[in-house]
């Protein structure tokens, strides 16, 4: 981020806001912001060259997205998970998903198709963990880009935002046999897809998602106790 496109003062506050959200978005998945990071309005108007009122409403966007939580009297910042909630999340990704995808398999055209191979192809060469994330996220939110329901797509990227850093987490302890089992499995959803199987589609992508969360709460350690995860006192 250069420091013009930081400061730059053009537009109005709904604009800043966007531009200012997307500046913060970025960090957060990237992993620049993790988990218990408190969001200072005051510091982030600084550093962002912008008032607070701008700075406010990208914070109330980012918490309806699920990247940020607020505390009346005391701030937002970047929500902390316990294990229990990153059990519940994944299990609702096992459920919602899989219709995400089959109301959106009917719309995937062709172009997506090539989309999709593109960057499974780079998923397969890759063995940075954070540019895997980002093709991992961009190769599920292609196959539910079809989705003609708001609301769906709009759930589905909450429950992904929620969990993204604690995916960053394991993937660092994962064994490096995970990914070519990753890989089989994307390679059986984009089989899928291709041959507009609603059925397989179901299938192998549950069974994608269960099986990651079966593997990441398997890692107690990454999480925090559940008396933990709320914005105590003293916590700043």
């Amino acid at each position: 981020m250069s420091p013009a496109h930081a400061r730059d003062p053009r537009g109005s506050d709904s604009v800043r806001s966007q531009r200012i959200a997307g500046i913060l978005r970025d960090e957060i998945l990237a992993g620049d912001l993790s988990p218990g990071t408190w969001l200072r309005q005051d510091e982030l108007a600084a550093r962002l060259g912008a008032s607070r009122i701008p700075v406010r409403e990208a914070l109330r966007i980012l918490e309806s997205e699920g990247l940020t939580e607020s505390f009346p009297n005391r701030g937002a910042r970047i929500p902390v998970l316990s294990l229990d909630d990153v059990n519940t999340y994944y299990r609702m990704r096992e459920r919602l998903e899989p219709l995400t995808l089959t109301e959106s398999l009917s719309r995937l055209t062709d172009d997506h198709l090539t989309r999709l191979e593109r960057i499974q192809e780079e998923i397969e060469s890759q063995s940075d963990v954070n540019r895997f994330l980002l093709l991992d996220r961009d190769f599920h939110m292609t196959t539910y880009s079809g989705c003609p329901s708001g609301h769906l797509l709009a759930t589905t990227e909450r429950l992904w935002n929620a969990t993204q850093h604690y995916r960053r987490a394991f993937m660092v302890l994962a064994d490096p046999d995970r990914a070519t089992i990753v890989n089989a499995e994307h390679r059986l959803i984009l089989d899928a897809v291709r041959r507009r199987d609603p059925e397989d589609c179901e299938r192998y992508l549950a069974g994608h998602i269960r099986r990651t969360r079966v593997e990441l709460t398997a890692h107690p350690e990454l999480f925090v106790d559940g008396d933990d995860a709320g914005g105590k006192p003293g916590t700043v």
